[in-house]
């Protein structure tokens, strides 16, 4: 079998997006935390790549997915920000897992 790098960045996307999504169950990553968020985006990126540049026709309905959930994720960053900043005006600040 011969893997492409296209391919790699699909299993990357894969083991990302997996692997948050078990941190998440184990409690170990917040759903608004930043790394929960950079991984999700990362992994959807790493999947669109995969999808756009791969021999295989595009699969429009996952690749429709995969772009809401990379867009869904820049979205989850920039709130997070947003509170941030927002807190930090007023002399609060989020705790560490925001």
């Amino acid at each position: 079998m011969n893997l492409f790098w296209y391919d790699w960045a699909g299993y990357l996307g894969v083991f990302l997006l997996l692997l948050a999504f078990l941190l998440l169950q184990a409690h170990k990553l917040s759903g608004v935390g930043l790394v929960y968020q950079i991984m999700n985006i990362v992994g959807a990126l790493a999947l669109l790549l995969s999808l756009g540049f791969g021999l295989a026709p595009i699969a429009w309905p996952i690749f429709s997915f995969e772009l809401a959930w990379l867009l869904i994720g820049v979205f989850g960053v920039v709130q997070t920000q947003r509170r941030r900043r927002a807190l930090r005006r007023d002399g609060m600040t989020l705790p560490p897992s925001m």
